[in-house]
């Protein structure tokens, strides 16, 4: 346990662009260590924030996204979700990447807070939302690198999904774990 200490932040002392990656902006930073004085580059992406949704239907299930991802080479399950565009505010983008990803559309929305989807090197944030009562009103309207499956499941079928690790994604799961209706019957 650490009692009374106070770290302090890291002074930077400069910044060179690194490389434009699409979705991320690589920096290295130059920074002080404010414990031993010793600078050291780090690197940074930088990236516009994310947003994710956890669509519940008018039958109260919960509707999930299958898709493959490039960076583990599988199919992974999650709720929908995307990059915020420039100008727009997070409910905006959770109601379009809705829309886009599983032509579910309305409901009840309730924010669920955000979290860092990982600070070592990341510089933005991920917007959690609920949407009670979403219905399908439209087809999926997805990007060119997308091929997503929607399925639309039970709170007791989310809960078996997460012990039995079929779904895994952090940010899906950070979400799920806000939506209290989801873990009230265990």
């Amino acid at each position: 346990m650490v009692k009374n200490m106070v770290l302090k932040p890291w002074k930077k002392l400069g910044s060179r662009k690194a490389a434009d990656l699409k979705l991320f902006r690589a920096r290295w930073d130059k920074l002080e260590n404010p414990r031993t004085g010793q600078a050291m580059e780090r690197l940074v992406l930088e990236t516009p924030d994310w947003v994710n949704v956890v669509p519940v239907t008018t039958d109260g299930e919960v509707v999930l996204v299958h898709q493959y991802r490039f960076g583990i080479e599988a199919l992974s399950v999650e709720i929908p979700g995307g990059l915020i565009d420039p100008g727009e505010d997070s409910e905006a983008a959770a109601r379009r990447e809705l829309a886009e990803e599983t032509g579910f559309t309305g409901g009840d929305w309730q924010y669920l807070g955000m979290v860092e989807p990982n600070p070592a090197f990341h510089n933005n944030d991920c917007h959690h939302w609920l949407a009670w009562d979403v219905i399908k009103t439209q087809e999926p309207v997805l990007d060119a690198g997308e091929d997503i499956l929607v399925q639309t499941v039970s709170f007791d079928k989310i809960r078996q999904m997460i012990s039995s690790g079929e779904l895994k994604h952090v940010l899906a799961l950070s979400a799920l774990s806000r939506v209290k209706a989801i873990w009230q019957k265990m």
